[in-house]
């Protein structure tokens, strides 16, 4: 599984949006969701990390599903295909994911 092209990346985010999830990091400008108005209010700053660490980490999961169900071949070896199934299962739901945080900061 650690051979995976993007398993170590998957990994991190999952990791990073556990404590989003869980509220355990203040508002600040290094770390979470940081727009004008997250910053400018506490209430807004966690709803929004959490919602967006939740869809980060169905993304991450996402990958690692596939990752899973389609490794990649032995080392030394490259498969084109199967890259780039792993990218696209890798970046696609991370834009996703994205935009949708994009959008709910919009709705609220």
């Amino acid at each position: 599984m650690f051979s995976q092209p993007f398993f170590i990346p998957a990994s991190i985010i999952l990791m990073l949006t556990l404590p989003l999830i869980l509220g355990f990091i203040p508002p600040n400008r290094i770390y979470g969701i940081r727009t004008l108005e997250t910053l400018a209010d506490k209430q807004r700053w966690y709803q929004a990390n959490r919602f967006g660490g939740w869809i980060l980490l169905v993304s991450s999961l996402l990958y690692l599903g596939v990752a899973a169900r389609f490794p990649s071949t032995t080392a030394g070896e490259t498969d084109l295909g199967r890259w780039i199934v792993h990218l696209v299962a890798f970046a696609g739901p991370l834009i996703v994911s994205l935009v949708l945080i994009r959008q709910y900061l919009k709705q609220k």
